[in-house]
């Protein structure tokens, strides 16, 4: 356990050290990074993709993936505006829509893989991903909808001591609650550490006496609810809801984040500190692309190289680990 900490601890504090190397380069390549009024805005656009990883970073430290994280937050954002084209202007009631809808198809993308058994949740998430899609345009008849009450708005664009730069977003001081709240959970409970024994050894887990079918529908349902946040989220900071958002790359922002941030897609690997450092990379990436005019081609591109080196750094480190224990074992 001490050695699993260090580790962690280890990996938490490099990706640290990035993220202040990165905030030091785009802070000489443009003077206006790090204004106050700057700054607020990377922690805004932090709030949405740092939600969707919450979920995400669960599914893969159980050696899964839910690549249908972005279109369940757009579909739930759709729901909420299918209601006002209806006329149901309740922003409790939509709320709830929305918190509810992406519980469901999250816990369904667990059904899937554990109930009825497909092959791997790459397969039943890309399905849903495309289901959702489908159905963000059927509910609001393919079109843009706005004004939402402010109750819904609310957590996506209120801001607190507004004398920081226009304000502390609330979404991201929500965010760190569940930060917390979640690196308590997996650290402190023994559903947190069934979690990652299902991702370390799925048959290990089971021998032990684990439901190891119920923790995985847990952390899909948790996905999606996780998801439905992120999609209330995206309403208060656009103030519309658009079905064609769903095939934005948003699950990808969210695998970069905790993979950056250490898991792995082996499993067993990932903590909420280095999902969150993560997510704070990827914002200010992205930040900082716009205010240096880089096309959103390039964004892409250097994302996805971001997450190859990450990958292969993940992938290094593994065998350096496993050669060093076959040389102890000898």
């Amino acid at each position: 356990m001490t050695k699993t900490k260090s580790k962690n601890g280890s990996s938490s504090l490099g990706v640290l050290i990035a993220l202040i190397l990165l905030c030091a380069i785009l802070a000489i390549a443009s003077p206006n990074f790090l204004s106050l009024t700057n700054l607020m805005n990377v922690l805004k656009q932090t709030a949405f993709n740092a939600l969707l990883a919450i979920g995400m970073l669960l599914c893969l430290i159980t050696a899964g993936i839910d690549l249908s994280v972005g279109a369940n937050a757009t579909f739930c954002a759709c729901m909420a505006g299918m209601m006002i084209q209806h006329n149901v202007k309740s922003s409790f009631l939509m709320i709830v829509v929305i918190l509810v809808s992406g519980l469901v198809f999250g816990t369904i993308n667990g059904l899937l893989l554990t109930r009825l058994h497909l092959p791997h949740p790459f397969v039943s998430t890309l399905g849903m991903k495309n289901v959702l899609w489908g159905a963000a345009l059927i509910v609001t008849n393919s079109q843009m909808v706005s004004n939402f009450p402010s109750g819904v708005t609310w957590l996506g664009s209120k801001t607190v001591f507004t004398a920081i730069g226009g304000g502390i977003p609330v979404s991201f001081l929500l965010v760190v609650i569940l930060y917390i709240v979640m690196h308590v959970f997996l650290t402190r409970t023994s559903l947190g550490r069934s979690i990652y024994c299902a991702g370390g050894n799925m048959e290990a887990t089971r021998l032990s006496g684990i439901n190891s079918a119920n923790v995985l529908t847990f952390c899909y349902a948790l996905s999606g609810l996780m998801a439905a946040l992120g999609g209330l989220v995206s309403i208060g900071r656009s103030g519309i809801c658009n079905g064609s958002n769903a095939t934005q790359p948003f699950d990808t922002d969210a695998i970069a984040a905790c993979i950056i941030g250490g898991a792995s897609f082996n499993g067993g690997k990932g903590t909420m500190l280095g999902t969150m450092l993560g997510a704070l990379i990827i914002a200010v990436l992205r930040n900082g692309f716009a205010l240096l005019s880089i096309s959103s081609a390039v964004q892409n591109l250097v994302l996805g190289l971001v997450i190859i080196g990450a990958v292969l750094i993940d992938v290094t480190r593994e065998r350096m680990e496993a050669k060093a224990r076959r040389l102890a074992a000898k």
